[in-house]
C-alpha cells in the first residue's frame, strides 16, 4: 500500500489548532490521536490481506504529515489475531471514550467469529478500542455481544459505529450497530455513566416496533442533539425495513434519557416521497446544523429511490435525500425536504443507477457557521454539495457537482471537522478502485458550499480488492 502525503494538506486537514509546550497534553481536538493539536485521518480497508488472512482487514491512521501507521488484529498489543474474513475496519468511530481529552478510536470487525468459522455465514463481530495518547493510539479492550449480556449468534456486532455525548459527562459514549440480531437488529450502547453496556432493539418496550430478520436495524447510525438540550440522541437506520414493501426502509430516533423512540419512513406525515420496495430509506445518515439554530438536523439517504418510470426491478435507484430539521421538541418532519438531481436548481442529470444519497457527510465547508451537506452519488462517480443557510437551511443555490473518475467515487464520505469557525474539508473514498482524496474547503459566506474540484488532492491509495477507503474518519 502506498500513502501519498501531499503538501495541500498542510493548509487544511493538518494545520495545528492549538500549540503545545515541551510536554504535550491531550488537546481535545476531534480525531487528534497523538495530542499534537491536529486532526488525524483514518482510512479502512476491510478486505486487506494481513499475513495469511485473506480479507482480514486493516486500518491506516495518518498522523499529520509526519507518519502513517497500519493497524490490524496482528498489531502489537491487540488482543486478537488477523484471520481470513474478519473484515477489521468494517466500521470506525472516534470519540473521547475515557474522558482524558485525547481522541480514541473504535474499529469494528463485523465478520469475526467468536468460535469456529462457518463458511458462508455472517460473523459474530467484535469491536476493538484504541486509546489516544501523546505517542499515538495504543490498544485497549475488545467488545462483543457477551459484554451486553447476549450470546453470539452471527449478529454482525460492529457493522456500524458512532460516538455521541449521550449522558452529559466528560466522556463520549459508543453506539454499536448489530444488524444481524434475530429481532431485526439492534444497537449496543457502551459507556453511559452509571450503566452497564446494554442493547436496544425494536423489541425494547419503549421502542415497541414490529421486527423482521431482514430489517437491518442498526446497520447505519448517526448521533445528534436534535432538541438542543446538550445531550445527543441516536438515529438508527433500518434500510431493509418495510413489511410488505420489502426494503422501503425506516429511521428511528432514540432518546435514551427520556426512553422515547420516534420512527420515520416516507409514509410518515410531512415526510416527502412515498415508501416503495427497495428504496432503502435510511441506508445512510448524517447529522448537522444546516440552519444554524443550535439544534442538529438529520439527512437521510434513500439511494434506491426510483425517479424514472422505466427503471427495471432490483436495479439500483437514481436516489434521493430526505432532510428533517431539529426543533425544541426534537427532530420534526414539519418543513422537511427531499433532494434529488431533479430538484429545481440542482446540478447534474438523474440516472437510474446513480445511487444519489448512498453516502452523506455534514460539515461547514465554507466556514460561515452553518453546516453544508455533501451527498455521494457513486453510480455517477460524483459528489453533490448543498450549502446550508441561516435563512432556511439547505439550498440548491450555488450547489456544486464534483465528478471524479469512474470507479464509485463518493461511496464513502467524511467531513474533516476543524472547529473554531474554520472551514471544514471533505474526505472522499472510492473503495472499488482503492483511492481516497481530500477536497479542501474555502471560506466563503452564504450559499456557496466552499468545496470545488480544483481543490481535490489524492490522500492515499491501496491495493486492488482491499476496499481501501470503505470507511473514513474524521
Amino acid at each position: 500500500m502506498s500513502v501519498l502525503l501531499v503538501s495541500a494538506l498542510v493548509t487544511s486537514l493538518l494545520v495545528p489548532v492549538t500549540t503545545s509546550g515541551a510536554v504535550r497534553a491531550c488537546s481535545g481536538v476531534a480525531s487528534d490521536f497523538d495530542a499534537d493539536g491536529r486532526a488525524d485521518a483514518v482510512i479502512t480497508a476491510p478486505y486487506a490481506t494481513v499475513g495469511d488472512g485473506f480479507r482480514a482487514g486493516a486500518v491506516t491512521v495518518m498522523y499529520g504529515v509526519t507518519r502513517a501507521e497500519r493497524l490490524s488484529q496482528d498489531s502489537e498489543g491487540v488482543p486478537d489475531a488477523a484471520e481470513t474474513g474478519d473484515s477489521f475496519g468494517s466500521a470506525v468511530a472516534t470519540g473521547d471514550f475515557d474522558g482524558d481529552g485525547c481522541a480514541d478510536l473504535a474499529v469494528g470487525a463485523s465478520e469475526e467469529f467468536l468460535g469456529g468459522r462457518e463458511p458462508g455465514a455472517d460473523g459474530d463481530g467484535v469491536v476493538h478500542l484504541f486509546h489516544g495518547s501523546p505517542r499515538g493510539l495504543r490498544p485497549g479492550r475488545t467488545l462483543d455481544v457477551t459484554d451486553f449480556g447476549l450470546r453470539p449468534a452471527r449478529d454482525r456486532f460492529g457493522a456500524a459505529l458512532e460516538a455521541g455525548q449521550l449522558d452529559g459527562d466528560d466522556a463520549d459514549e459508543l453506539v454499536i450497530g448489530t444488524p444481524g440480531l434475530d429481532v431485526g437488529g439492534g444497537v449496543g450502547v457502551y459507556g453511559v455513566r452509571g450503566r452497564k453496556p446494554y442493547m436496544i432493539t425494536k423489541a425494547t418496550p419503549w421502542v415497541a416496533q414490529e421486527a423482521l430478520n431482514t430489517d437491518e436495524f442498526g446497520s447505519v447510525i448517526a448521533t445528534g442533539d436534535f432538541d438542543g438540550d446538550g445531550r445527543d440522541e441516536i438515529a438508527v437506520g433500518a434500510p431493509g425495513d418495510g413489511g410488505l414493501r420489502s426494503g422501503a426502509g425506516s429511521v428511528t430516533v432514540l432518546d435514551i434519557a427520556a426512553r422515547q423512540a420516534g420512527p420515520y419512513t416516507q409514509e410518515s406525515p410531512n415526510v416527502k416521497g412515498a415508501g416503495e420496495k427497495w428504496d432503502h430509506f435510511g441506508a445512510s445518515l448524517a447529522s448537522g446544523d444546516f440552519n444554524a439554530d443550535g439544534r442538529d438536523d438529520l439527512a437521510i439517504g434513500v439511494p434506491g429511490e426510483d425517479l424514472d418510470a422505466n427503471v427495471r426491478a432490483l436495479e439500483y435507484g437514481a436516489g434521493a435525500v430526505n432532510v428533517l430539521y431539529g426543533s425544541p421538541r426534537g427532530l420534526s418532519s414539519l418543513g422537511s425536504e427531499m433532494w434529488t438531481q431533479n430538484s429545481r436548481g440542482v446540478r447534474g442529470r438523474t440516472r437510474y443507477a446513480d445511487r444519489f444519497g448512498a453516502s452523506l457527510a455534514a460539515g461547514d465547508f465554507n466556514g460561515d457557521g452553518d453546516d453544508d451537506l455533501a451527498i455521494g452519488a457513486p453510480g455517477e462517480s460524483a459528489v453533490q454539495v448543498l450549502a446550508g443557510t441561516r435563512s432556511g437551511g439547505l439550498t440548491s443555490r450555488h450547489n456544486v457537482l464534483i465528478p471524479h473518475g469512474g470507479n464509485g467515487f463518493g461511496s464513502a464520505l467524511a467531513a474533516v471537522r476543524r472547529g473554531g469557525n474554520v472551514f471544514d474539508d471533505l474526505l472522499v473514498g472510492s473503495p472499488d478502485s482503492g483511492a481516497v482524496v481530500l477536497i479542501g474547503g474555502v471560506r466563503k459566506k452564504g450559499s456557496f458550499p466552499g468545496l470545488a474540484a480544483q481543490r481535490l488532492r489524492t490522500l492515499g491509495t491501496g491495493p486492488s480488492g482491499a476496499l481501501y477507503g470503505y470507511a473514513l474518519l474524521p
